[in-house]
């Protein structure tokens, strides 16, 4: 059990390799802009840019976590996530990757067309 009992803070690689990097990035930002250092304003933007590719960049390699709780067993911040390069449903960084999980993967069904039916003396 952990400090926060059962409950899953999303801890990733993902999340704490982009939470830093965007960190550093407004440390450097703002402490720039206190200075009035104009090189220092575009390296912490650019850390802070830095920071949000790494995040998506590890997401979609398959550490980062999908939407919502995930079991017991992966919720240890270094367990890569095992449907993470396949894609997760309704996840923003996976639709920008161009990944689709498959409905096996997801368990959910994919609804087949229907087509309309011809009106009879049409």
């Amino acid at each position: 059990m952990s400090a926060h009992g059962d409950h899953d803070m999303g801890h990733t690689v993902a999340g704490w390799t982009g939470s830093a990097l965007a960190t550093t990035g407004f440390a450097v930002a703002g402490a720039a802009l206190v200075l009035g250092w104009a090189p220092g304003l575009w390296a912490g933007g650019a850390l802070t840019a830095l920071g949000a590719l790494a995040a998506w960049l590890l997401h979609v390699t398959g550490w980062g976590k999908p939407t919502g709780p995930r079991p017991p067993h992966l919720r240890h911040w270094r367990t890569p996530d095992p449907a993470g390069r396949s894609g997760h449903p309704d996840c923003l960084g996976c639709r920008l990757a161009r990944r689709r999980p498959h409905p096996a993967a997801t368990g959910a069904t994919t609804p087949t067309p229907s087509r309309p039916r011809a009106r009879a003396g049409a």
